[in-house]
C-alpha cells in the first residue's frame, strides 16, 4: 500500500483510524480524526479505511472545524 499525505487509513495493530501527516523514519505519523495527538505505525501494519469509516473521518472534522471560533 503506497502512503499518501492526506488519505485516512487504518491501523492494523489496534483499528484506530488516522490521516496520514506524514513518514518519519520507518514509521508513518497518523493523526485521529477531528484531531489529537500523532502516533507512529510501520507501514506494513497499515490498510486502507473502508469507504464508511472514511467518511466518519472527514465527518468529525468537519464537526471539529464548526466548533472553532
Amino acid at each position: 500500500m503506497s502512503v499518501v499525505c492526506g488519505r485516512y487509513v487504518v491501523d492494523g495493530r489496534d483499528g484506530r483510524i488516522g490521516k496520514v501527516m506524514g513518514q518519519v523514519g520507518p514509521y508513518v505519523q497518523l493523526r485521529p480524526p477531528g484531531g489529537g495527538r500523532e502516533w507512529d505505525c510501520p507501514p506494513g501494519a497499515l490498510r486502507p479505511a473502508e469507504p464508511r469509516d472514511e467518511l466518519r473521518a472527514k465527518v468529525a472534522e468537519l464537526n471539529r472545524m464548526s466548533r472553532l471560533p
